[in-house]
């Protein structure tokens, strides 16, 4: 099994991103689409967050869609995954970003809630 494992950080101080390929080759323009799709989750999270992105293909024929991106994102106290599969690479990787925004401004909302929540029980009564 060909396993390309490809660790790049970006030299502005957002978010770690790593690209690893399965049965699919690592190359510059597949890390440059992750960033590029990826752009909106690296602006709501910390800049310690880290994101593993692997893409890989499935090489059994009876799968139609054989092109699957996993993502798993690491922030602080939680992890958040996405898996999707499409018969094309770049609109798997668009699907999981999709998703994985989805679940970012999920996040955030629960937490605000949490906090708001908290400095109202605080509060003396007045």
């Amino acid at each position: 099994m060909d396993r390309s494992h490809v660790r790049r950080q970006r030299e502005d101080p957002d978010m770690q991103i790593e690209v690893k390929g399965r049965n699919v080759p690592v190359n510059d323009e597949l890390r440059e689409l992750v960033e590029r799709k990826f752009r909106k989750v690296a602006a709501q999270v910390s800049d310690l967050a880290r994101l593993e992105v692997e893409v890989r293909e499935e090489r059994n024929p009876a799968i139609a869609d054989s092109q699957v991106a996993e993502v798993t994102l690491h922030l602080k106290g939680v992890t958040l995954r996405a898996r999707e599969a499409s018969h094309d690479q770049a609109h798997a990787v668009k699907l999981c970003s999709e998703e994985l925004a989805r679940q970012v401004k999920r996040h955030r909302d629960k937490r605000r809630r949490r906090r708001e929540a908290r400095t109202r029980s605080e509060q003396p009564a007045a």
